[in-house]
């Protein structure tokens, strides 16, 4: 199966002249029906990746092609991003952002984020600034997997909310992506996700140091994807 996304020579620095180098030298070919974890601890180049991705930085050097192109206006009718940053305005009620995304996404299911809007008991006339931080995270969630996109991209997605919260958001992950594409998830909370991953990236000082099936890292190493990464990265 051909890659849905490729990234070549991959590499970006902050500033100019001797810069920071936030990425360097970036291969990777990630292929659809898989749930991918992009781990690494803070400042490894997690966010910066996920940022190149959704053409909100230009790279430095090398490429990205998801689907045959590179980040820009086709990209992002097939990409559906959860910043680590909620970007929901307070302002607007739940059933008003449910219009924005369905004006705005040709691909956005109105019935799906109901369904799921409803077994919250998330009523659509509820102004965003009345609700808690843990139920504007789940709202959040549910507005990006109700995209019938080709590539998900998430960044911390249970950062910072409650065990409840985090045990929600992952099954909402797993039983709502389109099977035809493939979920980023980037985080630093490994053991809370390891369950549902196929695939493995281990950045570290802006370098890939690991692309791996979880599969393989259990059997060839004999420990889970945490404990391995401890090891790895000496936490």
């Amino acid at each position: 199966m051909e890659d849905l996304i490729m990234i070549n020579g991959l590499s970006y620095s902050y500033g100019k002249g001797h810069g920071k180098n936030a990425l360097q030298n970036v291969q990777l070919g990630l292929s659809a029906g898989k749930v991918i974890g992009i781990l690494g601890p803070n400042g490894s180049g997690k966010t910066t990746l996920i940022k190149l991705l959704n053409g909100l930085l230009v790279p430095t050097e090398g490429e990205i092609l998801i689907d045959g192109h590179n980040p820009g206006k086709y990209t992002k009718g097939v990409v559906s991003y959860l910043p680590e940053r909620t970007y929901l305005q307070a302002g607007k009620t739940v059933g008003q952002m449910l219009e924005y995304f369905s004006d705005f996404y040709q691909d956005f299911s109105v019935e799906r984020a109901r369904v799921m809007l409803e077994s919250l008991g998330i009523k659509e006339s509820e102004p965003l600034k009345t609700l808690s931080k843990g139920t504007r995270e789940k709202i959040q969630l549910i507005l990006v997997m109700s995209r019938e996109a080709k590539v998900y991209i998430l960044d911390e997605p249970i950062a910072g909310v409650d065990p409840a919260a985090r045990n929600y958001i992952i099954r909402t992950i797993i039983q709502n992506y389109n099977e035809d594409a493939v979920v980023l998830l980037a985080t630093h909370l490994i053991a809370d996700v390891e369950a549902i991953l196929d695939e493995v990236i281990f950045i570290k000082d802006g370098r890939i140091v690991l692309q791996s099936t979880v599969e393989d890292i259990r059997e060839q190493q004999g420990k889970s994807v945490d404990a391995y990464f401890r090891e790895v990265f000496v936490c």
